[in-house]
């Protein structure tokens, strides 16, 4: 390898490690109490639907481990347009499109659709896919404050040419924090602008059959592309696209990241097919959450704005944000921080998330804890 491009590489790993911001792949500990993982609904330790992808996988004739091709070649099959139909009707939209992935979706939905002398409105705290995807594109992007409807229709107001996007997701993955949706629905029509939603920490914990925040409000039908992303409370993987057929004929079409995509293998699409029949048979599951999350934020002193199972414990500085998540794992906790760069210099935090399989006494625990350390480092 070329020895100076090395030294560069090497040089930007010394920088960020000196900056204590170096990070590393570590294997998770059984042992601690699950407070970090996005398994809200726990369907990814089931073994009740590890049982029933297995029986499901073992009905698929023929069976292939692998797609073997890319949707447009030979990595299609009627199982997959079955599955899709199925989660449109779920979705209560016209067509869906599967992706490999969340972050897939997202990239190949703002890549392709916003033209050049397009606009691309994205909230601020939007995930990394979002303005990942919206760099892809030819279109001009600008972000707006989170949540500030003023402060985006202020910047839809300059927009004379082109069509206006709005990309915002329901559920916010680092302060929990929902969307005002409704008032957002009714900004977009004022100025005919399009919102790109992406569902994917309130698939599976928000609507029927897990269909999301805006179907949840009745409001689907205002929202041209919403995204729901599987790895989250379904508790498995990949990701789809809700939407017309005319858009869907659109992203096959033009698309790269779908295009150029090896499919996700029958198992996958096996596990999204059970994964959401599970769902529908335990509709319980969202009820038992949203007590989890009440009880959290009833014993907890550290209040947030969020009523989703992320809960954000802000706790300022990298290094006062590590030494309090090492003390709350030494009591058996399996919490994370998040720091700066990933969110803003003086909002890093620990990102609490609540599940349905974490007790009420360890929940308790948790928040006790966490009184404790409010106590010492308040906000």
């Amino acid at each position: 390898m070329n020895h100076l491009f090395l030294s560069k590489l090497e040089k930007k790993i010394e920088d960020h490690s000196e900056k204590k911001l170096l990070r590393s792949l570590k294997i998770t500990d059984s042992s601690l109490a699950d407070f970090s993982s996005n398994d809200y609904l726990g369907l990814g330790r089931s073994e009740e639907l590890k049982k029933r992808i297995e029986e499901k996988t073992k009905e698929l004739i023929p069976y292939r481990n692998g797609a073997t091709g890319s949707r447009l070649l030979l990595g299609n099959t009627s199982y997959i347009e079955e599955v899709e139909t199925q989660l449109a009707t779920i979705f209560k939209s016209e067509c869906s499109l599967i992706f490999n992935s969340g972050y897939a979706a997202n990239l190949g939905v703002l890549s392709c659709l916003p033209q050049k002398g397009d606009t691309i409105y994205y909230d601020e705290l939007a995930h990394a896919c979002i303005k990942d995807g919206a760099r892809l594109s030819l279109a001009n992007r600008f972000s707006f404050r989170h949540n500030d409807l003023d402060d985006l229709r202020n910047k839809l107001k300059r927009n004379n040419e082109g069509v206006s996007f709005v990309a915002v997701e329901s559920i916010y993955s680092m302060d929990g924090d929902q969307c005002p949706l409704i008032d957002l629905v009714k900004l977009a029509k004022e100025f005919d602008a399009v919102i790109i939603l992406d569902e994917a920490h309130s698939t599976g914990i928000l609507g029927k059959n897990g269909n999301g925040l805006a179907a949840s409000l009745n409001i689907e039908n205002e929202i041209d592309i919403r995204i729901y992303t599987f790895g989250k409370a379904m508790g498995i993987h990949g990701a789809c696209i809700a939407c017309s057929q005319v858009l869907k004929n659109y992203i096959i079409n033009f698309s790269r990241p779908f295009i150029y995509t090896t499919a996700l293998p029958p198992h996958s699409i096996a596990s999204i097919d059970c994964a959401f029949i599970h769902l529908k048979n335990n509709a319980s599951l969202q009820n038992l959450l949203q007590h989890k999350i009440e009880l959290f934020k009833h014993h907890c002193a550290i209040k947030t704005n969020s009523n989703s199972p992320i809960q954000p414990v802000l706790i300022p500085g990298n290094e006062s944000v590590k030494e309090i998540t090492n003390h709350l794992t030494s009591e058996g906790f399996d919490v994370r921080p998040i720091l700066s760069p990933t969110v803003k210099a003086g909002t890093e935090r620990i990102r609490i998330c609540l599940h349905t399989f974490n007790d009420d006494a360890q929940i308790m625990q948790l928040a006790q804890a966490l009184n404790k350390v409010y106590i010492q480092h308040p906000v």
